[in-house]
């Protein structure tokens, strides 16, 4: 089966661990919803992406151009000492989207990716909801959120600009972490990373999507972006919170 994605068409399928009921289960229902192909893994050499059940859960392996794997799992130690030790609401994520002592508001992130930021503001007592336009990635985010028994964030798969037109997602905070042109020797050269570039590309319409948010938010729009990248689409920010690598450019509306 050939899946249309944002960077070109892409052979994938869905497999299963053997033996266990459940995965095969889940495995059939995701193939019903993506239109895939469910296989044998050892059936799954001639496939680019497979998206494979395990007990541990839904894992994606790309198998050609890049080869590696992507788990989503918000359970996992370092979440988990971030959320207890990380600075809570004093941190720069929660200053930057408007979080106070007693105001949380409405989150809006319409570039989950793996979802971090979207479950650490959930965490901090934020409604947020998260869009990703890759169905693969999508499929990793909610099986994530399963696992963790997790109903917020609500993850949406689509396109950005459509679905924050929607009136049920209008938010107070729109929060955007495009895709930047990496560099030599910088972090997006991990792994996990280059696999996620080549699933939902360069986010080459990261400024139609500032400019929509800059439109539909209620309060403020807020863009990370990596130490010295230029502003998205040249607009100065009302202000900036600076960190090591990487700033957090604040819109107010």
């Amino acid at each position: 089966m050939v899946l249309h994605t944002i960077t070109g068409s892409i052979s994938a399928a869905v497999s299963f661990a053997e033996g266990n009921s459940t995965c095969r289960q889940k495995a059939v229902q995701l193939g019903n919803a993506l239109r895939l192909p469910v296989i044998q893994q050892a059936e799954s050499d001639q496939y680019h992406i497979l998206l494979h059940f395990t007990r541990q859960g839904l894992e994606l392996q790309n198998r050609q151009t890049v080869p590696g794997r992507l788990h989503v799992d918000f359970l996992i130690n370092s979440i988990t000492y971030r959320q207890q030790h990380g600075g809570g609401i004093k941190e720069p994520l929660a200053r930057a989207v408007g979080i106070k002592p007693n105001i949380r508001p409405s989150i809006l992130d319409v570039t989950a990716g793996l979802g971090i930021d979207s479950y650490l503001l959930a965490g901090m007592g934020c409604s947020v909801r998260m869009i990703e336009r890759s169905p693969f990635l999508a499929a990793l985010l909610q099986d994530g959120l399963d696992r963790a028994a997790a109903d917020n964030p609500v993850l949406l798969c689509g396109e950005a600009i459509t679905l924050m037109a929607k009136r049920e997602n209008i938010a107070d905070s729109i929060y955007l972490d495009p895709m930047y042109p990496h560099r030599s020797k910088s972090a997006l050269n991990k792994q996990e990373m280059r696999i996620i570039r080549e699933l939902v590309g360069e986010d080459k319409d990261a400024d139609k999507v500032f400019l929509a948010a800059m439109e539909h938010a209620k309060k403020r729009v807020v863009v990370k972006r990596p130490k010295g990248a230029p502003l998205l689409y040249q607009l100065p920010p009302s202000h900036v919170i600076k960190m090591k690598n990487s700033r957090f450019d604040v819109y107010m509306i």
